[in-house]
This record gives structure tokens, sequence and C-alpha cells, in this order.
């Protein structure tokens, strides 16, 4: 049985509370413990596929990253934290991890490569929530990966259509490129990446 903690829960409390071998996932949010549920169908399958393809050009270009099974980032200075459906991590900057060993966590921007977002039906988290944790924490990339276009028209068109986007980190602020259908995708991380939008929406 999992241990009700009273409200706010910080960071540090959040890890000490987080359950081994969990069946489902949790994630911190402005200091409550909010029950998520693990990609499944569709979801997963993208999530997968990129983790493949991004562990593919690491061992090509024998880069210092590495994609780690799970983690949970520190975000809002410690009042949240979530576990993204994708991450790389830059091997020579977990060192200055204090909770990595411990609980797969990590809480500096520029540990982290490119994070990764497959949006689900709660899709303003990964539009607005999310988006704003992570420029604010310096992640240099963030890709929200809109294969069943179901986020608000403002970022889909209408009619929507699938949409993965890019945002790049320029002068503390995300700048956001859209990719879809024979795009192929440009990465600031994987320059040499050799995908299109289609290839992962499949």
């Amino acid at each position: 049985m999992i241990q009700a903690l009273k409200k706010p829960v910080g960071f540090d409390e959040f890890l000490e509370w987080y359950p081994e071998n969990s069946e489902v996932r949790y994630e911190l949010r402005r200091g409550v413990i909010v029950e998520m549920p693990k990609p499944r169908g569709k979801h997963s399958d993208v999530a997968g596929f990129l983790t493949i393809e991004a562990g593919i050009l690491i061992q090509q270009l024998k880069a210092e990253y590495f994609i780690p099974k799970e983690c949970v980032v520190r975000a809002d200075k410690g009042e949240s934290a979530y576990e993204p459906d994708g991450i790389i991590l830059d091997r020579r900057e977990i060192a200055n991890e204090p909770n990595w060993e411990k609980s797969s966590a990590i809480e500096n921007g520029t540990t982290i490569k490119l994070i990764i977002e497959v949006v689900s039906t709660n899709w303003r988290d990964d539009y607005y929530v999310k988006f704003a944790a992570y420029e604010a924490l310096g992640i240099r990339e963030y890709w929200i990966v809109d294969y069943a276009a179901l986020g608000g028209r403002r970022f889909l068109d209408n009619p929507k259509q699938p949409v993965l986007w890019v945002c790049e980190l320029s002068e503390g602020e995300y700048q956001m490129t859209p990719f879809r259908e024979n795009d192929h995708i440009i990465s600031p991380t994987f320059p040499d990446l050799q995908l299109t939008a289609a290839q992962i929406f499949q």
C-alpha cells in the first residue's frame, strides 16, 4: 500500500516516497503527487521507435550520450517532477546530478540533450505546462510529438493534422518548428537524423 503524504510535497520528499517497482508512474505537480498512466499502444510504439532511432545515432556518432530506461526531471524550483516519454542525457554532466545514482533524477537542464513528450489526451500538459517548465530549466531541445493530432487548432491548423514540434532554446526561449508528413526532421542535437514526420507517426 502506498502511503499518502501531506500537501505540498517537495522534490526530495517525492523522491523518498516514490515506490520501487511501481505498476504506475507518478509525477509531482505543484506539490501534489499525481498518478500517471503508463504509455500504451501507439503512444508506447512511437516513444519506443524514437528511443531506438536515437540510440542508433548515439552509437554511430560515438557520442557521450545515453538513454535511461526511466528518469525523473525536477522542474518549477522543485515543486514539480516529470517523467518524460523519452530523454537523452549527457554522460559527461551526470556527475553533477546529486540524485542520479539513488533515484535516477535529473535537476540540471545542461545534463539533458533532448527531451521528448508524446502527446496524449491531456495535451495541454505538453504544449503549455511542460513546455514552460523545460524552457525555464534550460533544456536545449524539446520535441512535442502529436501523432494523433490531439492538440489545439492553434498548434495543428484547421482541420487538425499530426505534427512533430522541435523546440530549440534560443536566448532563453523556445523557438518552435513544425514538421508534418514528409518533412525531414531537423534536430540540433542530431543534425544527421534521417527521419520524416510520417515515418515517426507510422
